[in-house]
């Protein structure tokens, strides 16, 4: 049997919520289920209110449209984080205009010998250094590092094996354990109750 078709409610004016459709496979929307062959159910559309099957479906009307594709663009920072770079080491040009998404795919595919360099010299951002290090984020501010660094000074920061650099590595290594942990409880989970 369906589920109730009519909802009343104090909605606010304006809203659905007094009239609530349920559809189900195989059962005419607007219409009760039935199990008696040949009779026809009362329909359940009220007063005022089309049949669902007089709703013009705005999905049928779409296939007429043109098909008009702006160029997405995005800004330089943005760019910049998706080619992880550090934005202010990036040329002039590329800061002060405005990248599309064909230009980013090109930058990926092809890096100009800027890029090249950027990716392996530095200066990098702080989620390329914490990577680079093995540490969160928040851990490289806990520990002072607030800047873009260059990697020649992540490996001085690797040799040196500072404290705080040691501290946040446990710290992320601990995090990784329990993210593992937890994830494998909910496969067993998922594995025994479905």
């Amino acid at each position: 049997m369906a589920a109730d078709t009519w909802v009343r409610s104090s909605g606010t004016p304006g809203s659905r919520s007094f009239q609530m459709r349920t559809h189900l496979p195989g059962i005419t929307p607007g219409t009760y289920t039935s199990r008696n062959e040949g009779e026809t159910s009362e329909p359940v559309t009220w007063p005022g209110y089309r049949p669902w099957s007089a709703v013009a479906h705005t999905l049928d009307t779409l296939d007429a449209m043109t098909q008009h594709q702006s160029t997405q663009t995005m800004k330089p920072a943005t760019a910049a984080k998706k080619l992880g770079v550090y934005l202010e080491a990036t040329p002039d040009d590329f800061r002060e205009g405005v990248v599309s998404r064909a230009e980013l795919n090109a930058l990926q595919a092809d890096p100009p010998q800027w890029l090249r360099d950027l990716r392996r010299d530095g200066p990098h951002p702080r989620p390329v250094v914490a990577a680079k290090l093995g540490v969160s984020i928040a851990g490289l501010a806990r520990g002072g590092v607030t800047e873009a660094l260059t990697t020649e000074q992540i490996e001085a920061l690797k040799e040196e094996r500072p404290e705080w650099l040691e501290r946040e590595r446990a710290t992320q290594a601990e995090v990784r354990k329990e993210t593992v942990r937890i994830k494998k409880r909910n496969a067993e989970r998922a594995q025994r109750d479905g």
